[in-house]
């Protein structure tokens, strides 16, 4: 087994986000495209000689005990392995805001899978974890893969696209005293356009297919940005002011191409054609983010999940 291994944990942002309907299963079946971004949380692992898993962070807000996905994650590898003797010590650096639209937990339960798999020596294959990962969570799929990837069913799908032709640029901000719950975002979803949504496995395929087809998409760049759909921002925002405040001042900001909501919110995120523009942006906005109180971040596109680190 490995001593001590160290892994990357990128945030993602949605550049699209269309809530096709209701499955049988209680979940939304969602077309959607994420992008990893280069915010990134990081996590530290060693082995422990007494079973047990344990896990700390610089965060002290955040629950470190079993309802963390890292801890989820931790229990459900060393249960497949069948060694319960198996332990470790984890180390949460968090960067990622939480509570953000971001998947900032499921990228850290995603690092979680990577880590202890290469701790371990388990020898588990990207797609064994990527099955136990959609166990955990429906974003934790994509936190494994990243890059830019199409995500079908309850996010848990993924399809590659062409890699970026030019990676672009991101101004990412959050009102840190505001959450959103995802749940509550669905529902609200729900009850406002349920009237709406598609009711058949056809029509679902008709918009997958619409959604690889798109031009922007084929590959992604600044000469086409993509329109930054998301249905869950057009529920969300008229409820929640910080939404409101941060689109506003995003779009104002000079050179950038699109503005949106990312995930269930309350993130909101600028894209620019490049990282330059964006730090340019972020730097002659500041003092107004701040006045509005809220955090911002530049950041770029990566093309990798979960990662291990040197």
């Amino acid at each position: 087994m490995t001593a001590t291994v160290r892994v990357t944990a990128p945030a993602k942002i949605n550049l699209h986000l269309e809530v096709l309907g209701q499955r049988s299963d209680g979940f939304h079946e969602l077309a959607m495209v994420m992008q990893s971004i280069d915010l990134a949380d990081q996590l530290d692992c060693s082995n422990s000689a007494d079973g047990l898993i344990q896990l700390s962070c610089d965060q002290p807000g955040l629950s470190c005990g079993s309802d963390n996905l890292v801890m989820r994650a931790a229990e459900l590898l060393r249960q497949r392995s069948g060694f319960s003797e198996l332990g470790a010590h984890l180390h949460l650096r968090k960067r990622i805001p939480i509570g953000a639209g971001l998947a900032g937990g499921s990228s850290d339960g995603a690092a979680a899978l990577l880590a202890l798999n290469t701790l371990w020596g388990l020898g588990h294959s990207q797609d064994h974890l990527r099955a136990m990962a959609a166990e955990l969570g429906s974003d934790m799929p994509f936190c494994l893969a990243g890059g830019i990837q199409l995500c079908f069913g309850r996010g848990e799908c993924l399809e590659s696209v062409p890699a970026a032709t030019q990676s672009l640029g991101v101004v990412l901000v959050k009102d840190p005293s505001v959450s959103v719950s995802t749940p509550w975002a669905y529902s609200e979803c729900r009850r406002l356009k349920g009237d709406h949504y598609l009711s058949n496995e056809e029509a679902f395929a008709q918009r997958r297919q619409d959604l690889r087809a798109a031009s922007w998409l084929n590959p992604l760049r600044a000469a086409e940005p993509p329109p930054l759909r998301n249905d869950l921002q057009d529920v969300v925002a008229p409820q929640t002011a910080s939404v409101q405040t941060s689109l506003r001042l995003l779009q104002n900001l000079p050179g950038q191409l699109r503005t949106a909501m990312s995930g269930s919110g309350p993130s909101c995120f600028a894209l620019f054609p490049n990282r330059l523009d964006a730090d340019q942006a972020l730097n002659a906005a500041r003092d107004s983010f701040v006045e509005a109180g809220l955090d911002a971040w530049s950041c770029s596109f990566v093309a990798h999940g979960a990662k291990l680190m040197p």
